[in-house]
C-alpha cells in the first residue's frame, strides 16, 4: 500500500473542482437573474468542458444564462457539464487509488439491459420543476415552488422504471421543504444540493438511467465487511464482499445492499432486526462465514441483486484472511457514467504496520510514506467496533473514501491484540444476532419501542 500517493497532488483536480464550485454558487442565487460576480461561474463552468464534446452546447448554455435567458435544454447542458467534470474527478481519483493499492480494475464496457419505455411526460414535467427551481435558486425557494415537485412524485412513483429518479425528487423536495423560505437561512448546503439537482435533471432524460444487463454467477463470497447507512425513516446495509467464481476466474470485487423503512425511535443495534429477515447474508457477517451462491444475478457494476433462495451458508471465512490472500487479486467493476462522482468513492483495503496517533478531532493512521485520517464518525452504533478500538488496532480493513479534499478510511474492522493473541472487532458483527450484553441491551430496547409503535398503530385503525 503506497499511502504516499494518497497525499501527492491529482493534476487538474483543484482546477475542476473551482469550476463546480463557481457555479454552484451561480445556484445559490438563481439562474433567472445571475449577478455579474457570481456570472463568471457559468463562464468558467465553460471553460472547464472546452475541449470536450460538450464545449459548444455548454458555451451557449453559460452566455444565455447568464443573460437570464436560459431554456431547459441550456439547464441540461449546464447540469451534463458538471457531472462531467466530477466524473473526472472521480476518475482521477479511483486511477490513484488502484496505483496505490495494485489493483486492476474491469473497464470493459457492459452493454444496456431491454426494458420498457418511460413515460415521456412524466420526466418532462419532472424536468420542468427542476428548471423552475434553478431559476429561482437556493434563496429563493418557498412552499409554493417546493410543493410543485409533490404531484410529479405522486405520479412517477407506480411506474417501477421511474422510481429511482422519482425517490431522488422525493427527497430533494422534502430537505428543500424543511428549509423554506430560502431567504431566510443561514448556511446553504451549496454542494449537495448541487449534486441532487444535476444529477435529477440527467435522471430526467430518457436512458440516463438505463440498467444494465443482468447476468447470474455461482461461487464462492466471502464478505469483507458492512457500511451501514441511517436515515430517520430508512436503513441501509451494503456489505462488501470478494467473489470467487467456481469456474476458476478472476475473483471479483461486489457489494450486496439490502433496505428497510424504519421509525425514528429504532436505532443502534435494533436496525439489524429490520433488515435480517430481507437478507441471509447478514447472519454469514455476523458468524464469519462464506457463502456459496448458484445463479446469483449481478449487475455489470458489480451489485449482486440478492435472492437468498440462490445461497446457501458455506464453511467459516475469517475476514482478516479474506483480505490478506484474496483482496489484492480481486477486480474492482467498472462504474456507470451517471454514477462517477467522488462521494460514491469506497474501495476495500486493508492496513496494517501503522502508528496510531490520537488528536482530539480523531484518529489517524501514520505510515512510512505518509499519513491517513480515519474517519470514525461513520463507524456506525449498531456494532461492537468503537473509535477506541480503532485506536488500539494493529491492522484495520475499510473502505477508502474521499471526502472534503482528502482521502479517508472508513473502518469495517480491526485486529487488535489482547492478552497476547489478535482478536478481530466487526462494524457488523451484530448483523446477524448477538450474544453480546451491550448488543442484547439495544436490541430488547428497539424490541420494545416496535412494539409500542404496532400497539398505537392497532389502536389507530381499530378506530
Amino acid at each position: 500500500m503506497r499511502v504516499d500517493l494518497l497525499t501527492d497532488v491529482v493534476d487538474g483536480l483543484d482546477e475542476s473542482l473551482a469550476a463546480v464550485d463557481g457555479f454552484d454558487q451561480v445556484l445559490v442565487g438563481g439562474l433567472l437573474r445571475p449577478q455579474p460576480a457570481r456570472a463568471a461561474g457559468l463562464a468558467g463552468l465553460a471553460d472547464a468542458v472546452a475541449g470536450s464534446p460538450l464545449a459548444g452546447r455548454v458555451a451557449e448554455a453559460a452566455e444565455k444564462s447568464a443573460a437570464g435567458a436560459a431554456d431547459e435544454d441550456h439547464f441540461m447542458a449546464l447540469a451534463a457539464a458538471r457531472t462531467a467534470l466530477l466524473g473526472s474527478v472521480h476518475d482521477a481519483l479511483v486511477e490513484r487509488v488502484e496505483e496505490a493499492v495494485g489493483r486492476a480494475r474491469d473497464e470493459a464496457a457492459s452493454a444496456p439491459a431491454a426494458g420498457a419505455e418511460r413515460p415521456v411526460n412524466l420526466l418532462t414535467a419532472a424536468r420542468g420543476w427542476l428548471c423552475d427551481l434553478a431559476r429561482a435558486g437556493w434563496q429563493g425557494i418557498d412552499h409554493e415552488l417546493v410543493g410543485g415537485a409533490a404531484p410529479v412524485v405522486s405520479a412517477m412513483l407506480p411506474e417501477p422504471s421511474l422510481r429511482r429518479p422519482a425517490t431522488l425528487l422525493d427527497g430533494f423536495a422534502a430537505e428543500l421543504a424543511a428549509s423554506c423560505p430560502g431567504a431566510t437561512l443561514e448556511r446553504v448546503p451549496v454542494r449537495r444540493w448541487a449534486d441532487l439537482w444535476s444529477r435529477a435533471m440527467l435522471l430526467t432524460l430518457p436512458g440516463a438511467d438505463q440498467a444494465t444487463a443482468v447476468t447470474e454467477v455461482t461461487g464462492r463470497l466471502l464478505p469483507l465487511g458492512v457500511d451501514l447507512h441511517e436515515h430517520a425513516t430508512a436503513v441501509q446495509a451494503q456489505v462488501h464482499a470478494v467473489f470467487e467464481p467456481a469456474d476458476g476466474t478472476t475473483p471479483r470485487l461486489v457489494r450486496a445492499g439490502v433496505s428497510a423503512p424504519k421509525p425514528d425511535t429504532v436505532v443502534g443495534a435494533g436496525l439489524w432486526q429490520l433488515l435480517r429477515p430481507h437478507m441471509s447474508l447478514l447472519a454469514a457477517v455476523s458468524e464469519g462465514r462464506a457463502m456459496e451462491l448458484d445463479a446469483m444475478p449481478v449487475t455489470a457494476e458489480g451489485d449482486l441483486i440478492w435472492d437468498d433462495a440462490r445461497a446457501t451458508q458455506g464453511e467459516p471465512a475469517d475476514v482478516f484472511a479474506t483480505a490478506r490472500v484474496a483482496l489484492p487479486t480481486a477486480t474492482a467493476a467498472p462504474v456507470a457514467p451517471v454514477d462517477r462522482h467522488p462521494a460514491r468513492i469506497a474501495v476495500p483495503v486493508l492496513m496494517e504496520g501503522y502508528a496510531v496517533e490520537e488528536e482530539d478531532d480523531g484518529v489517524t493512521f501514520r505510515f512510512a510514506g505518509g499519513r491517513l485520517t480515519v474517519d470514525t464518525a461513520r463507524v456506525p452504533a449498531a456494532g461492537p467496533l468503537t473509535a477506541e478500538a480503532v485506536a488500539t488496532s494493529g491492522a484495520c480493513l475499510g473502505l477508502l473514501r474521499w471526502d472534503a479534499g482528502e482521502f479517508l478510511l472508513q473502518p469495517l474492522a480491526v485486529e487488535r491484540t489482547v492478552r497476547k493473541k489478535p482478536v478481530a472487532v466487526h462494524a457488523g458483527a451484530w448483523a446477524g444476532g448477538t450474544a453480546d450484553k451491550a448488543g442484547v441491551r439495544a436490541e430488547k430496547a428497539a424490541t420494545d419501542a416496535v412494539n409500542v409503535l404496532r400497539e398505537r398503530a392497532g389502536r389507530l385503525l381499530r378506530k
